[in-house]
């Protein structure tokens, strides 16, 4: 789950010249749209499990409603991957960053792996056992760093590879995480991520062939039996193919009038995205605090619990980063990553708006 938005650097293969490091590097709106985006459908993923305080959660007297169904469908593992994707998107990125400006560039990148291992065990222990820092920091460590020493096409194979291992054989979850990572890596490698915005026709087929793909998935995952073999190969599956739909789809959307309000909407949430994972479990314990039996929430409270917690976290990433580059937890990341103190507070001359990488 990276979260760092550098733009137009070098390449990090070890075979072609690196230019210059440039004295601005631009976040790419694109990736914080999407963070965004991912932020919104995970929390809505979370809220009963956070509210649960993290036993098992006793579903067996709830009705299975039709709203009930649909939530499943359209949210359960159709989010965790898309962040999955933007880890190894960023790590990538971050990389190209760190080998224009650091001597020890992979230093820069174990800093930032342990940074976040940090956090997400504290986030573990102190509030909330279902806490994905941790997973994502210890299979950067294991997974990401060693694959920099790779070449592109290796690790693009191993992706691959490992994708449909987790998904035919040891049934989705967090086993498909480390394809992801690597996944997202070498599509910056190749220079897929720059070229993010260019390309609709590609995105749109792409988006269609994913959305065709995921829906006999989806239909399996409904109809088989849960412990059958077709319903374990189907739902992860079906979460994947739904998850690249919906970045393809939301791409496209970012290419039409709709840009404007999905930017102002998401974009705050992802650029602020570690904060506001954090601030979320905060939120959701003292709402469950109050309200009790989280266990009987419907699908109702479910979506306004989420709702309530983003549009408070919309509204102070807004007011935040008016007048900061990061988020606070962000800030604090970025500074044991480079290993000196960022600038925090934005400068008030004009011509100051690019964000530090």
């Amino acid at each position: 789950m990276s979260w760092n938005g550098v733009g137009d650097v070098g390449t990090i293969d070890g075979n072609r010249p690196r230019p210059a490091a440039p004295r601005a590097r631009q976040r790419i709106v694109a990736l914080d749209v999407l963070r965004g985006f991912a932020l919104c459908g995970i929390l809505l993923a979370n809220v009963k499990p956070i509210a649960h305080r993290g036993g098992e959660l006793g579903t067996a007297h709830l009705p299975e409603t039709t709203a009930a169904t649909v939530l499943h469908l359209l949210v359960d593992q159709r989010f965790f991957p898309i962040f999955s994707l933007l880890f190894g998107v960023g790590f990538a990125l971050l990389l190209e960053s760190a080998r224009a400006r650091a001597r020890q560039p992979r230093v820069v990148l174990l800093r930032r792996m342990l940074a976040l291992l940090a956090v997400g065990l504290l986030h573990f222990v102190l509030l909330w056992k279902g806490d994905i820092l941790t997973v994502y920091a210890v299979l950067g460590l294991l997974v990401l760093l060693p694959s920099t020493w790779l070449p592109r096409r290796v690790v693009a194979i191993a992706a691959g590879v490992l994708i449909v291992l987790s998904v035919t054989l040891l049934g989705g979850g967090y086993t498909v995480v480390p394809g992801l990572f690597l996944l997202g890596s070498a599509l910056t490698r190749y220079g897929v991520v720059r070229r993010i915005g260019s390309g609709p026709r590609t995105t749109a087929v792409c988006g269609l062939v994913l959305a065709l793909a995921a829906v006999p998935a989806t239909v399996i995952q409904l109809r088989a039996d849960t412990d059958s073999t077709a319903a374990r190969i189907a739902y992860p599956a079906a979460g994947l193919l739904t998850a690249g739909a919906y970045v393809c789809g939301l791409l496209l959307l970012l290419r039409t009038r709709l840009a404007g309000p999905l930017t102002a909407v998401f974009r705050p949430l992802g650029r602020m995205a570690l904060t506001n994972y954090l601030t979320a479990t905060v939120l959701v314990l003292a709402i469950s605090g109050v309200v009790g039996d989280a266990d009987r929430w419907p699908v109702g409270a479910v979506v306004a619990v989420a709702a309530a917690v983003l549009v408070v976290q919309w509204g102070w990433s807004v007011v935040w980063l008016r007048r900061c580059h990061q988020g606070p937890v962000e800030w604090l990341w970025r500074g044991v990553t480079w290993w000196q103190r960022p600038p925090l507070r934005r400068s008030r001359r004009r011509g100051a708006a690019a964000d530090p990488a």
